[in-house]
């Protein structure tokens, strides 16, 4: 528990931040709406589940404010470089931007649940206030005019006593901007499952594309002022906890308590929204423009097992080990982007990737390849983008893990160690890496063209933790992997078993690739 706390105290005490945010800001607009006078009127008819329906309705603007920044990858990469020398705890919190995508994504989640709860109750009550006929002060906020040439202004948004929720929902704003976000959500969240997008990627990716409705729904959501509030002047002229019980004498002119006037709260939903939309927007533009500059493919290389090698060039790329980039083939699919680990080194003179057939895309990509008579397949490149094994050579001694193709990653890193090493680059940190061997009927590797290969099978753990401490006592133990949620679970175990609570003695830190 020590070592866990003290490698994961900066996510523990972001989260706590964000988590606290979400109480403070949901408790503080339920006790404002519970207890301003402006919205008295209103509360006599839905009661308690105004002030859940507006918290809630907050706290989605919060989250919805903080969803798109995890997903600006440019951005994460312009402070992944400008954080090269934040401490090593700091630069890691912006490995884990897809979890924290997710958490705000469950929140987003949690709140809609509650609105739409809340929502169902105020709609119920709202119907059956205007369907009173007892002359209470229910029945008389409820059926104040819509007509604003007669006077006064309306609380109940439903007019007349034949009119349903249902078409109060599908002909207001805020009820079909509603219903929109909540089948965008839906969808968005059911199809990001583990299982489909390792499966039907397709499917994950044109659906989370229904973000852009939910967005628009978003920032113009309150525009329709359902729920309303007695207005700054009516509270003026007669205050609703003194004139609350004189309503039977609204109308007279003898009474010093007038009716009251009431006016919808203007949206703040875009307020939330606009900066971080205006950022999204500006990524989206820098990325397509260096998706349309021309790539030009060198090489391509079938290897066995349906492994599709291109070797490729780009006017102004750059890349770092372990990075990766979004290709799409326009012949196959203009809209579709998957991300691609180069298996180059920055230090060679073309970028490469290695991609293996999972999936109708990939299949199709490589069927295309593989056509002898036809002309090469046009490829857009989108990238390159940071990722934890950027940080390899900040370690004394690097442990790194590849399960299937995601050994893909390190072939960047060893040809770059092995260039680094040629050069006799002074700078170069790292002295120890971890190895094995890949097709043992091959002169040299596969993936890195060494003569030291890669091998398969699964380790036992805990010997090679418990090696690696011994022989490194006082050492930085990086440990990278690019594999399942399974293994990842293990190793990370292992890093928090085998690092020692001294800071002067050996330190393992568990780094996953997230794409």
């Amino acid at each position: 528990m020590g070592n866990w706390v003290v490698n994961h105290w900066f996510s523990v005490l972001f989260l706590a931040v964000w988590l606290g945010l979400n109480v403070f800001l949901f408790v503080d607009a339920f006790l404002k709406y519970e207890t301003a006078d402006r919205y008295y009127y209103t509360r006599k008819i839905l009661g308690s589940t105004l002030a859940c329906a507006r918290a809630s309705a907050l706290c989605l603007n919060f989250n919805s404010m903080l969803i798109l920044l995890p997903v600006c990858r440019s951005l994460l990469s312009f402070l992944r470089g400008t954080c090269s020398f934040c401490s090593r705890t700091l630069r890691k919190q912006l490995d884990h931007n897809l979890t924290f995508h997710k958490l705000v994504a469950y929140m987003i989640c949690l709140h809609t649940a509650i609105h739409i709860i809340a929502h169902l109750f105020n709609f119920d009550r709202y119907s059956r206030s205007r369907q009173a006929t007892d002359g209470s002060l229910v029945s008389i906020l409820s059926s104040l005019s819509h007509d604003e040439t007669k006077g006064g202004s309306w609380l109940n948004p439903i007019q007349f006593r034949n009119m349903t929720v249902e078409y109060v929902t599908f002909t207001s704003i805020a009820g079909l901007t509603g219903v929109i976000m909540t089948i965008a959500l839906i969808l968005m969240v059911t199809s990001a499952t583990e299982f489909i997008r390792r499966s039907y990627f397709e499917v994950f990716w044109y659906t989370h594309h229904l973000f852009i409705f939910y967005i628009l729904g978003l920032g113009i959501h309150g525009i329709g002022g359902i729920v309303r509030g007695q207005t700054e002047e009516s509270i003026n002229e007669g205050h609703p906890h003194k004139c609350a019980e004189y309503f039977e004498m609204w109308n007279n002119h003898d009474c010093r308590c007038r009716r009251p006037e009431f006016e919808g709260q203007p949206p703040e939903s875009w307020k939330w929204i606009l900066a971080p939309v205006i950022l999204y927007i500006c990524e989206r533009i820098l990325r397509f423009y260096r998706s349309q500059q021309k790539v030009v493919i060198t090489k391509v290389v079938m290897h066995p097992s349906k492994v599709l090698e291109l070797q490729m060039n780009k006017r102004g790329f750059s890349m770092e080990v372990g990075q990766y980039i979004f290709v799409n083939c326009p012949s196959i699919s203009p809209l579709e982007w998957h991300p691609f680990t180069l298996t180059s080194a920055p230090e060679e003179d073309f970028f490469s990737i290695h991609i293996r057939a999972a999936g109708d895309w990939t299949e199709n990509l490589i069927r295309a390849f593989e056509q002898q008579y036809s002309p090469i397949p046009r490829i857009e490149v989108d990238g390159p983008f940071g990722t934890a094994s950027e940080d390899v050579f900040q370690y004394e001694v690097a442990v790194l893990v590849g399960a299937g193709i995601g050994v893909t990653p390190f072939a960047s890193i060893l040809k770059s160690i092995w260039y680094k090493f040629q050069g006799a680059d002074h700078n170069l940190k790292t002295k120890k890496v971890g190895h094995a061997a890949l097709n043992f009927d091959k002169a040299t590797d596969i993936l890195t063209g060494l003569k030291q290969k890669t091998s398969f099978g699964r380790p036992m753990w805990d010997n090679e933790f418990s090696t690696i401490a011994t022989s490194h006592p006082k050492s930085v133990v990086g440990v990278f992997l690019c594999g399942p949620q399974t293994l990842a679970k293990s190793l990370r175990k292992c890093c928090h078993r085998y690092s020692s609570l001294d800071p002067r003695k050996v330190q393992f830190y568990f780094n996953k690739e997230n794409f």
